[in-house]
């Protein structure tokens, strides 16, 4: 298995919604590979539309910038060092929780990005489907 692809994405997205259904909210997760590119979204009933390009977002930030999402918080505060940096990159930046690499041997190989809940509800979704892909013993994966 070379590349993130969409059976990977897939079993990712399935934990990351068990998760989200056991604290009963509705998510958009979404999983993009190494360059940032979509594989697949995947919007539970109901979940608010506008948590598509959000989640979506966060999946891209932490692959541009190698980083969970909640990493940027306190540096994107104002007066931080990093103030504005969610007006860069065409406004794609997310600065709060929801967002993690995927790493394979110390490599990013892709990401995922979950929105429709309270901060801490969206990572703990998208900790679920990072757990889902740690677990994968993915074999050459580059």
């Amino acid at each position: 298995m070379g590349k993130m692809n969409l059976e990977i994405a897939t079993k990712i997205m399935e934990q990351a919604e068990a998760e989200a259904s056991k604290l009963g909210v509705q998510m958009v997760i979404s999983v993009l590979d190494e360059g940032g590119n979509l594989v697949a979204t995947h919007r539970m009933d109901d979940a608010w539309l506008a948590s598509i390009d959000i989640a979506q977002n966060k999946a891209w930030t932490s692959v541009a910038l190698k980083m969970p999402t909640s990493n940027l918080e306190e540096a994107t505060v104002p007066h931080a060092e990093l103030y504005g940096l969610n007006t860069t990159n065409q406004g794609r930046i997310v600065v709060f929780g929801g967002g993690f690499p995927l790493e394979k041997d110390g490599k990013v190989v892709g990401a995922i990005g979950v929105s429709g809940s309270t901060v801490p509800n969206d990572v703990k979704v998208a900790e679920a489907g990072v757990n889902a892909f740690n677990e994968l013993h993915l074999e050459n994966m580059r």
